[in-house]
C-alpha cells in the first residue's frame, strides 16, 4: 500500500498537517556517500515560494535517523524525517462537513469511517512528495555510479497549453482559477535490457510510480499519442548500429517493456490544482443538501511547477531498483 520496489524498496509515511513526513529507504548499497547538503538542491527545487505555487513555508529540513554513518550509507534501511513546522489546521476543521471536489475528502471519509486525518489531505497530500524527492535523491547517486552514469532530467513543456509558463499563470490569475500542465522527463545512460515483459515492463513500474504523484492524471511514452495517427513504417525506429542506436526515437527508449539504450523519453499530464478560489458545488455532509463552496487555505496556483524534481526522484527509483535487479543476475551467454 504506502511501500514500492523489490530491491530498492521504498516505505512513505506522514501526513501534511501531522508532526512530520518522511520515508525509508531499504536495499541502498553501503558505502555510497551522503549528508545532509546532498539533498538540499532538489529539496530546493520542490520547495514553494515562487510565483504560483503555496505561500505555506517549510524549512524541508532532512533528518537521517538511520542507515548513514561516517556520511556513507551502511547497508542498513535509511530513515530520513521532515518536521511540519507550519501548519493552519484550523483552515480543515472548517469545512469538515464539506467535501472539497476534486479532493480525497470524501472518499477517504467513506474508506477510512472518519478516522482519516482530514487537515490538509492527510496522507493523500502532495507534502508526501517531499519525502519521494529525498528518496530521489540517493537512487541518483547509485544511477550515477553506472558505465556510463545514468542521468535523469524532467522539464515543463507548457503550463495551461502556453509553451511560456509565465502566460499560462497569467492566464490563470486573470480567470482567477487554478491551472495544469505538462512536465517531459528523459533519462540518458540507460544500458539496454532492464525491465521485463508485460506487467514489470519500464512503461509499467514507471506508470505504477508516477501515478504516485497527486495530480497527475496522464502518462505517454515516446510518440505516445501521435502513435495513433502514424504509419507502422513511420512509428518503427531504425536500429543504426550494434549499440541499438535508433534513427528516431517514437518507442521512447523501450521496446518490449525492456529498455533499449537510447534516451527513456516520458511526459505526464498535471491537472490543475483543485483548490481553487473559484466557488463550486458540493454536497454538505451534514445537511445533505449541494451548495456553494469556496476553498480557503493557502495552495499552489500551479502544481505543474513543483512537478519536474518530483517526476525526477520517482523515474530515478524505478530505474535504480532496475539496475540493482539487473545486477543481481547472471549474465546471459552470447547465442552460437
Amino acid at each position: 500500500m504506502n511501500s514500492f520496489g523489490r530491491i530498492f524498496r521504498i516505505s512513505i509515511f506522514g501526513e501534511s498537517h501531522g508532526p512530520g513526513v518522511g520515508i525509508v529507504v531499504d536495499g541502498c548499497p553501503a558505502g555510497i556517500p551522503l549528508c545532509v547538503d546532498d539533498f538540499m538542491p532538489d529539496i530546493a527545487r520542490r520547495k514553494a515560494g515562487a510565483k504560483g505555487t503555496t505561500p505555506r513555508q517549510e524549512a524541508d529540513l532532512p533528518i537521517l535517523q538511520s542507515g548513514v554513518f561516517q556520511a556513507h550509507t551502511t547497508g542498513s534501511p535509511i530513515m530520513i524525517w521532515f518536521e511540519n513546522q507550519n501548519t493552519r489546521s484550523a483552515d480543515y476543521e472548517k469545512q469538515r462537513d464539506v467535501p472539497r471536489p476534486g479532493h480525497a475528502d470524501f472518499v477517504a471519509r467513506i474508506k477510512y469511517g472518519g478516522y482519516e486525518d482530514y487537515r490538509g489531505g492527510g496522507h493523500f497530500s502532495g507534502r508526501l512528495t517531499l519525502p519521494l524527492v529525498a528518496a530521489g535523491v540517493i537512487a541518483k547517486k547509485i544511477l550515477q555510479q553506472g558505465t556510463p552514469p545514468v542521468d535523469v532530467q524532467a522539464r515543463i513543456l507548457e503550463i495551461g497549453g502556453e509553451v511560456d509558463p509565465e502566460k499560462g499563470l497569467e492566464k490563470a490569475i486573470a480567470a482567477k482559477d487554478s491551472i495544469g500542465g505538462i512536465v517531459e522527463c528523459v533519462a540518458t545512460g540507460l544500458p539496454i535490457g532492464l525491465g521485463e515483459p508485460f506487467f514489470d515492463s519500464v512503461e509499467s513500474l514507471l506508470a505504477h510510480a508516477v501515478f504516485s504523484i497527486p495530480a497527475i492524471k496522464g502518462i505517454e511514452f515516446g510518440a505516445g499519442f501521435r502513435a495513433a495517427r502514424m504509419f507502422g513504417s513511420e512509428h518503427n525506429d531504425a536500429i543504426l548500429d550494434a549499440s541499438g542506436k535508433t534513427a528516431t526515437n517514437h518507442a521512447g527508449g523501450v521496446v518490449g517493456g525492456l529498455t533499449n539504450g537510447n534516451p527513456l523519453v516520458f511526459r505526464v499530464v498535471v491537472k490543475p490544482t483543485s483548490s481553487t478560489p473559484m466557488t463550486q458545488h458540493t454536497l454538505n455532509l451534514r445537511s445533505g443538501q449541494v451548495e456553494p463552496f469556496s476553498v480557503k487555505g493557502r495552495h499552489d496556483l500551479c502544481i505543474a511547477l513543483r512537478v519536474p524534481v518530483v517526476l525526477e526522484a520517482v523515474t530515478a527509483i524505478v530505474l535504480a531498483d532496475l539496475m540493482l535487479i539487473a545486477q543481481q543476475r547472471p549474465m546471459c551467454l552470447p547465442h552460437e
